[in-house]
């Protein structure tokens, strides 16, 4: 359950104690998962021309930094990821069952929409789904990245050679392979990194940032391929060579993180209205593509004016609250969020160890829904401060012991 926020003290809003969500990071997963149902709302109009400079614009815009967001969050809550029995029950109901039945339910949507057949391969993510067997691998990563001396920059090489090379479709490798980076700097990240930026200065500073990116977008529409900011096309499937992909894919990650920064520092840390549907995110993500997948299949849509425009974006944000409900949660939980007691062994405690409770993160009943971390969650406490310099805590460190179970979000 979420509660109040406490009380700021300093100019950084202090995250929520141990035990608790924090209402910040609720709020940063509901607002980036509008822009995910908007994003997808607007594609199929941008793709044919419908609102010409001013919606490609908004769109390359969008999708400059919302999944980044969510990755990046991946990674910070995947802090804490060991591999156990425990674990992997969590991964296997939060992540590999909804993946099973959403990749079938797509292409059957799609077929019953085209009135023809789509064929299914789980290797081969359906539209929105590819997100989560990527989410499954890089969690499953984690692990390697903390033990490397450079995390970011092997990250960084790694997202070069999916520009190199043209892969295959399997899980969706390059997407995988090119937003990587965005995941290892997630698990880079400490609670001061996120305290700091939710000061008022960086506020201010976030909110310019938006706008300065919002008008570079304006100014490149129709000049650049918004397919870099997709991140799924090699540089010959883009049509550079190589020493102009790696300048595009360097500006694109650059932009990426500038972006992601201002997004986070201008998400309100208070509680808010919306701050309780942060918790859905994971269904407001596996639902919200049946309807932008019928709109983008009724003739009319590719009709609509700026007017109409609008009115699709604002029943967007509508839609996305409709699908955060207890209502939609209770008659889709068996596909988001499935109870696999019957599938799993019963549960034995280690020998020596009645009484004793040594990782909080196996005793938490069952997953989540949230789609950055889709497992319920304890947030870190922020380390204590002196002025502006973070005094070293225990609670900075690698989450020892913990799992899924723990953190968000």
């Amino acid at each position: 359950m979420t509660t109040t926020a406490p009380a700021i003290t300093t100019s950084a809003a202090a995250p929520a104690r141990s035990g608790s969500r924090d209402p910040y990071f609720d709020n940063a997963k509901f607002l980036a998962v509008v822009l995910v149902v908007i994003g997808h709302a607007w594609e199929p109009l941008r793709a044919q021309n419908v609102g010409g400079r001013v919606l490609e614009a908004a769109q390359t815009f969008v999708y400059a930094f919302h999944l980044p967001v969510f990755i990046v969050m991946c990674g910070y809550f995947s802090r804490g990821f060991t591999a156990g029995r425990d674990r992997t029950r969590k991964l296997v109901a939060a992540i590999v069952v909804p993946y099973v039945i959403f990749s079938v339910a797509y292409p059957l949507w799609a077929g019953l929409l085209a009135g023809n057949h789509v064929g299914w391969d789980p290797l081969e993510p359906y539209y929105l789904t590819w997100f989560m067997p990527a989410l499954l691998l890089w969690r499953l990563s984690t692990p390697l990245w903390q033990q490397l001396r450079y995390p970011i920059t092997a990250a960084l090489v790694v997202s070069m050679i999916a520009g190199f090379v043209t892969l295959p479709s399997m899980l969706n490798a390059a997407q995988v392979l090119s937003f990587l980076p965005f995941f290892v700097v997630g698990l880079t990240l400490r609670p001061h990194h996120f305290a700091f930026l939710r000061r008022r200065a960086m506020r201010v500073a976030g909110a310019a940032l938006m706008i300065l990116g919002g008008g570079a977008a304006y100014a490149l529409a129709l000049t650049v391929d918004p397919e870099w900011v997709h991140w799924r096309r090699s540089f010959v499937q883009l049509g550079v060579g190589a020493p102009a992909g790696v300048g595009f894919r360097l500006i694109t990650l650059g932009a990426a993180v500038v972006l992601t920064v201002g997004f986070l520092a201008v998400v309100p840390g208070r509680r808010t209205w919306f701050t309780r549907f942060g918790s859905a995110s994971m269904y407001v993500y596996l639902l919200h593509g049946f309807a932008t997948l019928f709109l983008s299949y009724q003739g009319w849509y590719y009709r609509v004016g700026g007017a109409e425009i609008v009115l699709v974006t604002v029943g967007c944000g509508a839609l996305a609250v409709v699908l955060s409900s207890a209502a939609v949660r209770g008659a889709f939980r068996w596909a988001v969020e499935p109870r696999l007691d019957w599938l799993f062994q019963p549960k034995s405690p280690a020998p020596g160890s009645a009484g004793v409770v040594k990782d909080h993160a196996e005793h938490v009943a069952a997953p989540g829904a949230d789609l950055a971390h889709p497992v319920p969650h304890r947030d870190p406490a922020e380390p204590p401060r002196t002025g502006d310099r973070a005094v070293p805590h225990r609670e900075d460190q690698p989450l020892s012991g913990a799992g899924p179970g723990d953190d968000r979000p």
